[in-house]
C-alpha cells in the first residue's frame, strides 16, 4: 500500500481545520471533503470563496483563537505553529501539519528541498530544468510551481519532487527532504520571526529529520551553514575557494571537487557571481543523478527567473533591469556586483526589521546615484551616508514617494552605458501585494517611457 493510501485511511472521516485559504490550501478542501472529513476553513482576512463543498467557514482576525476539537490542523506558511491556539490544539492531541509537510511524508519518490535567505528560486528552478533535461519526470512545488499533495497519487517512484521551502514552511516540520540544500543564511523576516535564532532554527529544520540515506548541501562560505552536518552525507559548495566535497567557483569559473574546470562564466547567460554559485550548488546536489554534458547545456542557456535581474529594455543606451525579488540587503548587494557599468539604483520598501548597515559601502562602490522610496528609505540613506563618512565618497541621493516618481527620476538622470537597477533590498508590502506585483508595475512603467 502506498503511503498516501495509508494516510487517506487515517484521516478519513476526521475533523480537519484548514488555516488560511491560499493557493496551496484551497485544493485541500475538496480533497478532504471527498474522504468524508468534517472540514473547517479559517481565514483572518475577508475572502471570496463560494464554498462548493459546504465546509464550515470562520473569518476575522480573532477566528483562530480557539482551535479545539480537531484531529488534523493544516496551516498555511503565514500561520506560524508558535501561535498559542495551535500549541494548545497540539497539546489536546491535534496533528499540526501542512500541505508541503504531507508531500514530503507521503512522496513515493526522491524529494529535493531548497531553502536559504538568497538564491532559493533560481537554484530550485535550475535543479528542475536540469533533471527534466536528463529525462526525469519532475514535480515543482513549495513556494513555486503548483500544490502537489492532492495529486500525489499520480507521482511515480522514479519521479523527482523539487521544492522551494521558506522558513515559515519549515517551522515545526518533523520530516526532511531526501536531498536538502541551504544556499545561505543571513538576517531576514525578523518582522515575523521572534528573533534571528528562530529564523536560523527554521532554516536548519530542512535536514534535521533526515535518515542516514539523506544528503545535505550547504554553503562553505557562510559562517552559519559551513559547519552544519546531517546524519547522512554532507556536501559543500563554495563561491570563494577550492573544496574537496563539492563544486566551487574561483573568479568566474566553476570547478568540480577534483579541481577540473567545468564551466566558464563567459559562456553562461545568467549574470553575476551569485548565479555561478547557484550553478555550483545545483551540480553539487544532483551530480550523481545526471549526465554532466547534457546538464551543462541547460545551465549555460538558462536565462533566469522573472523578477531576478530581469532585463526589460534599453532606453537611450541605458539598460533597465527588474530585480524586485530582492527583499533584503544581501540580495541587492549580489545584484550590484553583477554589473560593471555605472548603476542607478532604485531601492526601498517595507521594513522587515533587519539591518541595512552592510548595504552602504556596496552602494557607494557600484552606484552613480541612489533613488529611494518606501518605509526603509531612511535606513538605506543612513547606511549610505555612514559609509560616505568612512570613504569620503558621495553620490546623489533622491527621495521619492511613488514607484512612478522613481522611474521618472531614473529616466531623467540616466546616460548611455548606465544600468538602471530596481532592487529594493526590502519587502513589498508597504505599497504592493507582493514582489511580483511590484516587479510587474515597474516593468509596466518602464515600458511606457
Amino acid at each position: 500500500m502506498k503511503k498516501i493510501e495509508q494516510f487517506n485511511e487515517q484521516i478519513k472521516g476526521k475533523k480537519v481545520a484548514i488555516l488560511g485559504l491560499g493557493v496551496s490550501n484551497k485544493p485541500l478542501v475538496k480533497y478532504f471533503t471527498s474522504l468524508g472529513c468534517d472540514v473547517s476553513i479559517y481565514n483572518e482576512k475577508e475572502l471570496e470563496y463560494d464554498n462548493p463543498y459546504n465546509a464550515h467557514i470562520y473569518i476575522g482576525k480573532d477566528s483562530m483563537n480557539d482551535l479545539s476539537g480537531y484531529d488534523y490542523i493544516f496551516r498555511s506558511p503565514s500561520i506560524l505553529p508558535t501561535r498559542e491556539s495551535i500549541q494548545k490544539a497540539r497539546q489536546e492531541g491535534a496533528i499540526i501539519t501542512s500541505e508541503i509537510e504531507e508531500v514530503i511524508k507521503n512522496a513515493p519518490c526522491t524529494v529535493i528541498g531548497v531553502t536559504g535567505s538568497d538564491g532559493k528560486t533560481t537554484t530550485t528552478t535550475l535543479i528542475n530544468e536540469v533533471l527534466k533535461a536528463n529525462g526525469y519526470i519532475t514535480h515543482l512545488g513549495g513556494n513555486i510551481g503548483t500544490p502537489i499533495f492532492t495529486d500525489i497519487r499520480n507521482v511515480n517512484e522514479k519521479d523527482v519532487i523539487v521544492l522551494e521551502l521558506s522558513s515559515f514552511q519549515l517551522m515545526g516540520m518533523n520530516v526532511s527532504p531526501d536531498i536538502s540544500i541551504i544556499t545561505n543564511i543571513s538576517e531576514n523576516h525578523l518582522d515575523i520571526h521572534k528573533d534571528y535564532e528562530e529564523y536560523i532554527n527554521s532554516k536548519e529544520n530542512i535536514y534535521k529529520h533526515q535518515t542516514k540515506k539523506g544528503i545535505l548541501v550547504v554553503n562553505y562560505d557562510n559562517t552559519i551553514t559551513k559547519n552544519l552536518k546531517t546524519i547522512g552525507e554532507t556536501r559543500h559548495f563554495s563561491g570563494k575557494e577550492k573544496i574537496n566535497d563539492g563544486y566551487y567557483v574561483i573568479g568566474n569559473t566553476i570547478y568540480n571537487k577534483e579541481g577540473k574546470e567545468i564551466l566558464d562564466g563567459k559562456n553562461i547567460k545568467l549574470r553575476g557571481h551569485h548565479n555561478y554559485e547557484n550553478i555550483a550548488t545545483v551540480l553539487t546536489a544532483i551530480n550523481d543523478m545526471i549526465d554532466l554534458e547534457k546538464s551543462l547545456e541547460v545551465l549555460k542557456n538558462f536565462a533566469g527567473v522573472e523578477h531576478r535581474l530581469e532585463f526589460i529594455r534599453n532606453i537611450d543606451g541605458a539598460s533597465w533591469y527588474n530585480d524586485s525579488v530582492s527583499s533584503s540587503p544581501t540580495r541587492t548587494i549580489a545584484g550590484l556586483y553583477s554589473y560593471d557599468e555605472p548603476i542607478i539604483l532604485i531601492a526601498g520598501g517595507y521594513d522587515k526589521n533587519i539591518s541595512y548597515a552592510p548595504l552602504g559601502l556596496p552602494i557607494l562602490e557600484k552606484c552613480k546615484c541612489l533613488i529611494l522610496m518606501g518605509n526603509t528609505k531612511e535606513k538605506i540613506k543612513t547606511s549610505t551616508m555612514e559609509a560616505s563618512k568612512k570613504t569620503n565618497k558621495q553620490i546623489p541621493i533622491y527621495e521619492v514617494d511613488t514607484l512612478e516618481e522613481a522611474v521618472n527620476k531614473a529616466k531623467e538622470v540616466e546616460n548611455q552605458g548606465d544600468v538602471v537597477l530596481f532592487s529594493p533590498a526590502s519587502a513589498s508590502f508597504d505599497m504592493f501585494k507582493n514582489f511580483a506585483d511590484r516587479g510587474n508595475k515597474f516593468k509596466a512603467l518602464v515600458n511606457k517611457l
